[in-house]
């Protein structure tokens, strides 16, 4: 299993290289071609989620990306440091507004229409978006 990490200050001007990044790892590691512009969409729209968080919990810690190559699959993770609350803790003048919050649902709809394979975990420490593609054997790709 290898694994490829990237971390990143929390600027939106980082996302591109995120995004380029996430596609070529994504080809090498043999996600289809066909799938390969919705790779880097998703992995866009999880970075400039993070970022985002990022900015408006005033979190200066890097935003994290782990692109993992497995034996039939190629996983994406991208991990954020915003602590989350449910909605009836929110405290006034936190930073974290309603409108933030549908931001964040919009973001996360976003990703799940692009990518079939896709789990969220949130807590006190930050969050987490894994996204899996399958892969083609190395084998099978030549021809």
């Amino acid at each position: 299993m290898a694994t490829v990490e990237l971390r990143f200050s929390a600027l939106p001007e980082h996302v591109r290289t995120a995004r380029l990044v996430a596609a070529a790892v994504a080809r090498r590691a043999g996600v289809d071609e066909a799938v390969l512009d919705e790779v880097r969409l998703a992995v866009g729209e999880a970075c400039t989620r993070a970022v985002s968080l990022h900015q408006s919990g005033g979190i200066t810690a890097p935003v994290r990306v782990a692109l993992i190559e497995e034996e039939k699959a190629f996983s994406i993770e991208v991990g954020d440091e915003a602590p989350r609350v449910a909605p009836g803790d929110r405290v006034p003048g936190s930073g974290v507004d309603d409108t933030d919050v549908e931001e964040d649902e919009m973001g996360l709809a976003v990703i799940s229409g692009l990518v079939d394979d896709v789990e969220v975990s949130a807590g006190e420490h930050g969050g987490l978006i894994r996204m899996t593609w399958p892969t083609t054997p190395a084998e099978a790709t030549l021809t």
